[in-house]
This record gives C-alpha cells, structure tokens and sequence, in this order.
C-alpha cells in the first residue's frame, strides 16, 4: 500500500536544505529543483514544473502537470498550476538573486528558458547541499529501505532458484525475474543517477556474459539483446548445466531501493577455484562492513581494505578487462548515491547513511562472481538489511 509523505517530514527535508544552503552563502536568495527524484523528495510528488525555496522560507511547486496529481500527492499545500514559466513571475517577480539549481541535471536549452524569464545575479550547483542531506535516512526512509531489503533477500534466495530451468533464455528469466518481483511489491523501476543510464532490473547474465564489456561503471557485465538494447537478457544465450548464473538488481519499494547480488550454479556443483575466490569476496565485504562506522571516510575505508586484499582476488577484482575503481556506493532513492567507496571521498559518514558493499572478482570463460548486500552505517559497524552475503547456491 502506497503511503503518502507527511508534510512534518517534507517539511523538516525543506528547513534544514534552508540552512544547508545559508549556511554556505548569506547572499542565497532562490533554489529551484527541477529534477523529479528531488521534487518526490521535497514535495512528495513527481510533476513536470518546479519546486522553488526562497531564502525566507516560503516555498512553491508550480506544476504544469498534472496540478491535480500533485495536489492529490503532496500534503504541502504549495501547489500553483501554471502554463509556462513566464506564469512564474506573477509569483515571485523576474529578479531570483543568488540562485542555486541541479547544474548536473537541467540541460541548457532548459537554463536558457529559465534566463528568458528570469534575472539570476548568480547561479551555483545545488547537489551538494541536496546530496548530504539525502544521504542521511530519516526513519521512515529507513523502514522502507528495510521493507524493501526483506523482499529483495526473499527474491534472490528464495524464489530465484526456483525460476531457472534448462534452456531458458536470459531474456526469459529477466521476464520471470520481473513478474516476480512485481508480484512481491516492486515499484516497476531502478533508478540511477548516472547520467543516461538505463536499466529495467540491473545486471543479469548467464556464464560468460556476465564479463561482457559494457558502458554502465560497474564490476559486472551483460551482453543483453543488441547494441540498440544493451540493460536486458540477451535472447540467444540459453541456460545449460554448469552455468553460472549472475543477478545484480536493485529493489526499488515506494521509492527506496536496496541493492543485491546472488551467484547461482546451474546443475552442478562450483569447482574449488571458483568457489575459492566467491569467498574471498565474502570476507572482503564482511572486513568492508566493519568499517561503516560513523566518522570514518570512505577514501580511508577503500585504503584498508584493498591493501589487505585477498590473494584469489588479484585477478579480475572488480572487473574483467578494466577493474573499477569503487567498492562500494550510497542508495537510496537512486541507486548509485554518493558516496562511493572509494579514493578521493573524505567527507565523514555518518549514523543512518546508507550504502552497498560490492566485492565482485571476474573469472576468464566463467563469469563474474561475488557479492552485494545493502548496509545501514551504525556505531558498531553495517547493519545489513539484505540478508548478507551467501555462498554460490547450487540449483
């Protein structure tokens, strides 16, 4: 059942951006969102318009459409239907002063429409201030993220296994794999960040397709069906005895995703090697998630851990050809937040971050093993709400 945003918890979002975005400039005046991610986060609706703050705390979402939907979806009370931007002015006048917006996300052909109508004496990047304040759950994104990290565990462990069968292609199983996730509460959708990155499920592969040279930054591959559709099962890879079988998906539920990965065995049992390095991953993510603690810094937490980096995993860690340079990645209402694990990251985590742990090895004419569970950073360490990392099951 879909529950509906409180106004005190969108409201509380509002306030502290305010004093994010004072804090950093006493001349801020205007701060627009037009990214549909961040209206649902500051409004609890998604609407073609915008979601306007201003530095004296009043607070618009003019919507184009549907006003109606939006009204029926955010408790605000800040709804104005209007036409075209130019209804704006009428509102808040042509002068936004200081102005703060998503610089990574508005293409400029909609900047310039912006400039048609309004005067900006300046304009910086809002997603600092945006990012750090969803990096850190409130208790009702966390219950989600723990609903969702339930069904996803029930997904990949126990319902899976029971999908796979001889000679079924790898578009037959990401269509399976979809309907059943459906059936358990999925939201339809994994939403990424990344710019122009799209994905029905996640990664889905078959044997050596799973090491697939792909354009997504990520440790696993996919072949999918063609150039034109490289993000779902491929239609000619069928499913044989002794196959691995490689699923990294996201769970998204009412807007929050976990993220999960299983490394299943088709007909027979893994041979040492393999099974060897699939476990060094496992106790290179369990070392990780030690280390998700409020105060330390993601940069530091990479350090450590690759510098005492199992010797089955020299090979192929994090990629085929070419390794990523990550190990892990904040989720939310995204899949791929900041922070990622990673060099060059400083800035402190903190109690009720949430992040996924992604130790993965690549194995020449095998495929990809390795693990993904989603954490919850806490004082004693990660709090798992995926389940954590299993051995490769055998179907």
């Amino acid at each position: 059942m879909s529950q509906k945003l409180s106004s005190l918890e969108l409201n509380g979002r509002i306030n502290k951006l305010l004093v994010k975005l004072k804090e950093g400039n006493r001349d801020f005046d205007t701060a627009i969102i037009a990214g549909r991610v961040n209206q649902y986060y500051f409004t609890g609706a998604m609407a073609d318009g915008l979601f306007i703050l201003k530095s004296d705390g009043r607070r618009f979402f003019f919507v184009r459409r549907s006003p109606k939907r939006a009204s029926l979806e955010s408790p605000l009370g800040i709804i104005y239907p209007i036409a075209s931007y130019r209804d704006i002015t009428s509102v808040l006048g042509v002068g936004l002063g200081v102005t703060y917006l998503e610089t990574d996300l508005i293409p400029l052909s909609m900047l310039e429409r912006l400039k048609k109508y309004f005067n900006f004496s300046e304009i910086h990047p809002i997603e600092p201030q945006v990012n750090a304040l969803r990096g850190v759950k409130s208790n009702y994104e966390l219950g989600l993220i723990r609903r969702a990290g339930r069904l996803h565990k029930k997904l990949l462990e126990d319902i899976v296994p029971g999908l796979l069968a001889e000679g079924m292609s790898e578009a037959e199983f990401h269509g399976e794999l979809f309907s059943e996730m459906m059936k358990l509460g999925y939201q339809g959708v994994s939403r990424f960040a990344m710019f122009q990155t799209e994905m029905v499920l996640g990664q889905v592969g078959f044997g050596a397709n799973s090491i697939y040279p792909t354009s997504f930054d990520g440790p696993g591959g996919m072949r999918g069906q063609s150039a034109a559709s490289p993000a779902a099962g491929n239609r000619a890879r069928r499913l044989k005895k002794g196959d691995l079988v490689f699923v990294d998906i996201g769970f998204g539920y009412e807007g929050y995703h976990t993220d999960k990965t299983q490394v299943y065995s088709f007909g027979r049992e893994v041979d040492e090697r393999v099974k060897q390095i699939h476990s060094a991953c496992i106790e290179t993510q369990k070392r990780a998630a030690e280390l998700l603690t409020p105060g330390n810094t993601p940069a530091e937490i990479y350090k450590t851990v690759m510098a005492k980096l199992p010797s089955a995993l020299k090979k192929g860690f994090m990629g085929y050809e070419s390794s990523v340079k990550f190990l892990g990645h904040g989720v939310g209402l995204q899949i791929d937040e900041p922070p990622a694990i990673a060099a060059g990251f400083n800035d402190r985590i903190a109690e009720k971050m949430v992040i996924a742990l992604e130790p993965k090895c690549a194995i020449g004419k095998v495929g990809t093993v390795g693990v993904e569970e989603t954490y919850i950073v806490r004082e004693f360490g990660g709090e798992c709400v995926t389940g954590g990392g299993r051995d490769i099951i055998v179907v």
